[in-house]
């Protein structure tokens, strides 16, 4: 009796000390962004300035850079700056062409 009682303790401890040697990779695992996923890996864009001129285009106010014009997702925002030169603080959606305005200001 004695025997099995000790067999028994031995294999509940060494399952106690097998689980606790995967704990840790459990919870590292739980904290990882899955690798499937790609939207939960997207990092929100830092916002860049972008300068030029506010211009309509069609029914649309548009920043026209140097070299190249973006759509601007707050059109209430730029309406006010029609024809000036600005500096557009957002981030750019490269696929569209369109800038998430955070701010417009006149360039200095």
């Amino acid at each position: 009796m004695a025997k099995v009682t000790l067999q028994r303790d031995f294999l509940a401890l060494a399952l106690v000390v097998g689980l606790l040697q995967f704990t840790p990779l459990l919870a590292l695992q739980q904290t990882e962004a899955p690798k499937d996923n790609p939207e939960a890996q997207k990092e929100k864009p830092a916002a860049k300035n972008f300068t030029g001129t506010i211009e309509k285009s069609g029914d649309k106010f548009v920043l026209k850079a140097e070299k190249a014009s973006y759509d601007l997702d707050d059109q209430e925002k730029a309406k006010s700056f029609e024809g000036k030169d600005v500096k557009v603080t957002g981030t750019l959606d490269a696929k569209t062409k369109t800038i998430h305005v955070e701010n417009i200001e006149p360039s200095s």
